[in-house]
């Protein structure tokens, strides 16, 4: 293994071994607290433009595979973890994580102390980043840092996005037959917005008895519009994606029109995010953001509280409540996790019912959006 140089915003300088793809990479350093799950957060587009550091120590103990991919490829900048095993164990795995990250050109790096990072992260917040393996001089990584673009003036949607419509059809993964299961008959037809849509997200909506065509985030909200009154869709769901929707001009500009049609729809995540925006509540950014898949979410309207994947450096803000019903709270630090609009059809959640690997007390979030639809 190589050595790996990494230069934090904060000056901070580290030394620690690289597992991936060699050269120079600069991204957002954050922190996940998932026990499982490596290869479905190191191929979730939202993690685009970001360095992901494990808190749990051992990665890469059960190999990956193509049928657990979120999409067609890696998209993290990279990952850090506290030791990497080369060794891989598991019936189902093709091949190593250091072969993935390569095939996807994504830089791994290990041997380094993750819960000094996620200390540091947890106090100041999350920070950029630059990791080299030719260049170890720190006034040099501190020039290419600061010479790099930061992560929010960079529109990762266009990177991540699909190019063109497709069909879905897939349904969710059995756990137990180790197959995917058959899809359900259809009772509705919506259209996906991608703007970097995890694959299990699209096999739930599938499960949830919704035909899904996926289109690319430049979509025609006039078009859309059309085929409502046509009933030839029945509703429009925002997907996930990376970076700061604040940048999202053209997307907010045509979300605003499917809100003024009163055409049923619902976001997690980033589309979330700008449902908010699009309807006049700018976003604001973490501290260090909501990353894993252990955070306890209160659900309003039942009362009971739901473990939740979450993977969002921004948030909703609390003044939305002027227009809209708040349905989940976060229990680590209270703020907004799911909205249901007062006038309007449109409900959404930050955190993620798909929740792939899990867990998967939020799936019922898919059947309700059929109810909403049917309403």
């Amino acid at each position: 293994m190589k050595t790996v140089t990494i230069y934090l915003e904060n000056g901070t300088l580290l030394e620690a071994k690289s597992f991936g793809v060699e050269g120079t990479s600069v991204g957002e350093i954050v922190f996940n607290t998932s026990l499982t799950g490596y290869q479905e957060i190191m191929s979730d587009p939202s993690y685009a433009g970001q360095f992901v550091t494990f808190t749990m120590p051992e990665i890469g103990n059960v190999g990956v595979n193509d049928e657990d991919m979120e999409s067609y490829g890696a998209h993290a900048k990279g990952m850090l973890v506290r030791k990497y095993q080369k060794r891989y164990s598991n019936f189902r795995a093709e091949g190593s994580l250091e072969d993935f990250l390569i095939k996807h050109n994504v830089m791994g790096i290990c041997d380094i102390d993750t819960r000094y990072l996620t200390k540091m992260l947890r106090a100041e917040g999350a920070m950029m980043m630059v990791a080299s393996t030719t260049v170890n001089d720190k006034v040099e990584l501190k020039k290419i840092l600061e010479s790099s673009p930061r992560i929010e003036d960079i529109n990762y949607i266009e990177e991540v996005s699909t190019k063109e419509a497709y069909p879905h059809t897939q349904s969710t993964y059995s756990k137990t037959k180790f197959e995917f299961e058959s899809a359900p008959t259809q009772e509705a037809k919506i259209v996906v917005i991608d703007f970097g849509v995890k694959k299990n997200i699209l096999n739930e909506i599938v499960s949830a008895k919704i035909g899904v065509e996926v289109v690319p985030n430049n979509f025609d909200a006039d078009a859309l519009i059309e085929q409502y009154k046509a009933k030839t869709i029945d509703g429009v769901f925002l997907s996930n994606g990376p970076g700061d929707p604040l940048v999202l001009k053209k997307e907010q500009e045509q979300i605003k029109k499917l809100i003024a049609a009163k055409i049923p729809m619902f976001g997690i995540c980033l589309g979330h995010q700008l449902l908010s925006i699009s309807h006049g509540y700018d976003t604001y950014k973490l501290k260090f953001g909501h990353h894993g898949g252990n955070h306890p979410v209160k659900n309003k309207e039942t009362g009971l509280v739901e473990i939740t994947a979450q993977n969002h450096n921004y948030n909703v803000p609390a003044n939305i409540t002027e227009i809209a019903e708040v349905t989940h709270t976060n229990l680590f630090d209270d703020t907004i996790e799911g909205l249901k609009y007062n006038d309007s059809p449109i409900f959404s959640v930050q955190h993620h019912p798909e929740a792939s690997p899990g867990p998967k007390e939020s799936r019922y979030i898919f059947s309700k959006f059929l109810e909403l639809i049917k309403r």
